[in-house]
C-alpha cells in the first residue's frame, strides 16, 4: 500500500514539473510585454520611482509569478498592481518573470562618485 502511495505521489511530482518547465516564460516575449510594469518599476526593474514600489529584477521567477497570480486572484492586495494583473494571461506572468529575473539586480549597489 506505501509502496503505491508513493509511486503515485513520485508520478504527480515528475507530471507536475513537466508542467512548469512547458509553460516557461520567454524573456525575450517578457520584455516586450513589461512596457506597463516601466512606468512604476522602471524599464529593467531597477529604477523604481518611489520607494514604496519593490524591484523586480534579479527576483526568482517563481516569487514574481506567484506574486502576480495572487495579485490576479485577489489574494494578494493591491489595486494597482490587482489592476494590471487581471489582464496577464498564465504566459504573460511567466514571460514577465522570466524577463524581470534576467535582470542583473542593483539593489545594495552603491553608485560610484563622479
Amino acid at each position: 500500500m506505501m509502496k503505491k502511495v508513493l509511486m503515485s505521489l513520485s508520478a504527480v511530482t515528475l507530471l507536475t514539473l513537466s508542467a512548469s518547465a512547458m509553460a516557461a516564460g520567454n524573456v525575450a516575449a517578457g520584455q516586450q510585454k513589461s512596457a506597463t510594469c516601466a512606468g512604476c518599476h522602471g524599464a529593467t526593474g531597477n529604477e523604481t520611482l518611489d520607494a514604496s514600489y519593490p524591484r523586480l529584477a534579479g527576483q526568482h521567477a517563481s516569487y514574481l509569478e506567484q506574486a502576480l497570480a495572487a495579485y490576479r486572484s485577489g489574494e494578494r492586495k493591491n489595486p494597482i498592481m490587482a489592476g494590471f494583473a487581471a489582464a496577464l494571461s498564465d504566459q504573460d506572468i511567466a514571460d514577465l518573470s522570466a524577463y524581470f529575473a534576467s535582470q542583473d539586480s542593483t539593489l545594495g549597489i552603491i553608485p560610484e562618485e563622479q
